[in-house]
C-alpha cells in the first residue's frame, strides 16, 4: 500500500495563499518606505552655482557664503539627523525671507532650490529646530557680491 498525500481542502489552500499575498505585500511596504527616495531636484538653471548645506543640531555646516551677483545659485540642503529627534523631527530649513527662499529638508534627505540673488548681504536661518533663529549656528550670511 502506497502512501498517499492527504489532500488539502480548498479552505486551506485559500488561507495559504491569502497568508502569501500579506506576507509579500508587506515585504514590498517595507522596502517602499526604506529605499533611498529618488533624486526630487529640478533641473538646475545653466550656468548655476552649486552650494551644498547640511544641516544637523549641531547648525549649519557653513556660516558664509561667497557668490556673484547675476549669477544663478542653486542651493542644496540635506538634513543629517534622523526622524527621531524631539525638537524638528529630524527636519532643517535654509530661509532668506528677503529672497522669497524657503527650503525644508526632510530627516536624512536633501532639497534644493535655485535663485538670482541681487547684489547685497543676507541673513539665512533654519527656524524649524534647534532653538531657530536664535541660535547662532542655525544662522548664516550669504554675500553676494557684484
Amino acid at each position: 500500500m502506497k502512501n498517499k498525500r492527504p489532500q488539502t481542502r480548498p479552505g486551506k489552500r485559500w488561507k495559504r495563499r491569502a497568508f502569501f499575498l500579506i506576507v509579500a505585500a508587506s515585504i514590498v511596504g517595507v522596502v517602499w518606505v526604506l529605499a533611498p527616495p529618488f533624486d526630487r531636484a529640478a533641473p538646475r538653471p545653466p550656468g548655476s552655482e552649486l552650494v551644498e548645506i547640511k544641516g544637523t543640531m549641531g547648525g549649519f555646516s557653513t556660516a558664509e557664503i561667497r557668490v556673484r551677483a547675476g549669477r544663478p545659485l542653486t542651493v542644496r540642503l540635506t538634513s543629517v539627523d534622523t526622524p527621531f529627534h524631539t525638537d524638528g523631527g529630524g527636519k532643517h530649513q535654509f530661509a532668506i525671507d528677503a529672497l522669497g527662499v524657503n527650503i525644508i529638508a526632510p530627516p536624512q534627505d536633501a532639497r534644493e532650490a535655485s535663485f538670482t540673488p541681487p547684489p547685497g548681504v543676507y541673513e539665512y536661518y533654519c527656524d524649524v529646530c534647534c532653538g531657530g533663529r536664535a541660535n547662532p549656528t542655525m544662522r548664516g550670511k550669504l554675500i553676494v557680491e557684484a
